[in-house]
């Protein structure tokens, strides 16, 4: 391996750990990351989100049972 000298001398030359300035921590205002946080969203209307969230689910649900039909049709088990 890469290691050449004894274990037991690393903690002898170990860096020192000092403890964290105070004044460079965040105030409990601040954001916590670079990010500025997302604008909400403007009201759209309830019928667009409505017909959205209804494709997204029955879109799905009769396009299975349609490839099961017929998937059932081209192996001829549907008798």
């Amino acid at each position: 391996m890469a290691a050449t000298g004894e274990i037991g001398s690393i903690g002898k030359s170990a860096a020192r750990l000092r403890p964290a300035a105070a004044s460079l921590r965040a105030s409990p205002g601040s954001p916590a990351g670079p990010f500025e946080p997302a604008a909400p969203h403007p009201k759209s209307s309830m019928l667009g989100q409505a017909l959205v969230t209804g494709l997204l689910i029955v879109y799905p649900t009769f396009a299975t049972v349609a490839a099961v039909v017929v998937g059932f049709m081209l192996s001829g088990g549907g008798a």
